[in-house]
């Protein structure tokens, strides 16, 4: 009987090994480069310099550009958190961007600067190569930032907000959607959708009609009754992304993640 109990233990400590190391270690081995570094400039909302005059391009988030809304209130939030301080960098897959920036997540006191970001309303999340291990926990972020209704995440008070609709994202066609369920027409002149980066597109004197839709293709070729987002490549990834909608003063209308 005792020789059971020891092979029945013996059993279910290989099953347990077996079935959670190599998870467990996939998510240490994802983010195992670490290093330390003294950060001396902040550029924006999501480059910094540190001491070797090497520029860090955080991971995981998109704050406003120059010129948009919040681009200051980003870099400054920055200044107030790591600037003249020493932090610690963990870096995923890839570790350099086409810009030749190292790309990293960074902390702070243990505090995952990158995330607190997007806590205070200045960043969306943002995965252009691929969800990791922090995808979860800044999409839900971001989710709490839409719901408190800080800054970047402000919802739009114009009387069409909640009339627009998204009724489909298709990034095998790149196309979007978009339908007016109110009995009034809508005037989206100077309203944007945006993908998590940098892709924008602006609506250009343009009404959509009461309970009609409107078709925005990635493309070249005109086609009558579809808006055209002339791009010579893709908007919308195929490993996952967000579409947000924001009326002329930049407010959030809708999102919507894949």
């Amino acid at each position: 009987m005792k020789n059971k109990k020891i092979i029945s233990v013996v059993l279910f400590l290989i099953l347990f090994v077996i079935v959670y190391s190599p998870l467990d270690n996939l998510l240490k081995k994802e983010f195992e480069q670490t290093n330390t570094a003294f950060v001396t400039r902040i550029v924006d909302g999501d480059t910094i310099e540190l001491q070797n005059e090497e520029h860090v391009r955080l991971l995981g988030i998109n704050t406003p550009e120059k010129g948009e809304e919040y681009y200051a209130k980003a870099k400054e939030f920055l200044e107030q958190e790591i600037l003249n301080k020493t932090v610690e960098l963990k870096f995923g897959k890839e570790k350099k961007d086409l810009y030749n920036r190292t790309l990293a997540y960074v902390f702070f006191e243990e505090k995952n600067i990158n995330k607190e970001i997007i806590s205070n309303g200045f960043a969306n999340a943002y995965f252009p190569s691929g969800k990791d291990a922090y995808f979860s926990s800044f999409l839900e972020e971001w989710k709490n930032c839409v719901q408190k209704k800080i800054n970047y995440c402000e919802n739009s008070k114009n009387i069409c907000a909640s009339c627009i609709q998204l009724k489909q994202l298709n990034y095998d066609k790149q196309e979007v959607i978009l339908k007016n369920i109110c009995g009034f027409g809508c005037n989206l002149t100077n309203w944007q959708i945006k993908d998590e980066g940098r892709k924008k597109f602006t609506f250009q004197e343009f009404i959509l009609e009461p309970n009609q839709e409107i078709s925005i293709i990635v493309g070249k070729n005109k086609t009558e009754g579809i808006l055209i987002w002339e791009r010579e490549t893709y908007v919308w990834t195929k490993t996952g992304d967000t579409l947000f909608l924001r009326d002329s003063k930049n407010k959030l209308v809708l999102w919507q993640n894949y």
